[in-house]
């Protein structure tokens, strides 16, 4: 049996991709919080807070974008597609990947080489007292964990484990409803619920 692309290192991505991601949301909201109340509560602030603030929200976009493929949140229109056959679906759904592995691959060595430009010549952030590549480093960190997330999906389509490149929005809404109707059904009703019923 083929090993299944959710394995070690998928596993070892994963906690570390959700582990940065609430990291960096906590530390976005203390800086802002902090700041909020420094400046409402003492007249005062931090110089280097905004600019801190403005690398923590890119590294949550750039690290998000690549956790929204994992959990098909990026919106898409798939109508076309959908007038095919399952085969044909397959098909589309590769030549999607493989052209958003090809766009990731252009934007990893843009990326790299700027980051690497910026170590060479050891500019500092304007507020903060670190290099510049040092926060401008998310961006091919974020590009390459975006390639791999488009990896895993081509590898789940190609062994016809997934239909499409994107998440049947509609299917997952109906599914949502059904459930909670299921539950509905199951639950008892609540002496309140009675009441309100006889009412």
């Amino acid at each position: 049996m083929a090993p299944s692309p959710e394995g070690r290192l998928g596993r070892l991505v994963n906690a570390i991709e959700e582990g940065f991601i609430a990291l960096l949301f906590a530390a976005m909201t203390l800086v802002t919080f902090s700041q909020v109340v420094a400046r409402y509560v003492f007249n005062s602030g931090a110089v280097w807070a905004l600019e801190l603030t403005v690398y923590l929200f890119a590294w949550l976009v750039l690290f998000g974008m690549s956790y929204g493929v994992k959990v098909h949140a990026h919106l898409g229109v798939d109508a076309f597609v959908k007038l095919f056959s399952s085969g044909t679906q397959r098909i589309f759904s590769l030549l999607a990947v493989a052209a958003g592995l090809i766009y990731g691959g252009i934007l990893l060595i843009g990326s790299w080489d700027y980051v690497w430009k910026l170590f060479r010549i050891g500019i500092e952030s304007e507020d903060l007292p670190i290099p510049q590549w040092v926060p401008m480093a998310i961006l091919p960190i974020g590009v390459a964990l975006l390639m791999f997330r488009l990896a895993q999906i081509g590898v789940r389509i190609w062994r016809g484990e997934q239909q499409t490149l994107l998440a049947d929005e509609a299917q997952h809404t109906i599914d949502d409803l059904v459930g909670e109707s299921a539950k509905e059904a199951v639950m008892p009703a609540t002496p309140a619920d009675r009441g309100e019923r006889l009412r």
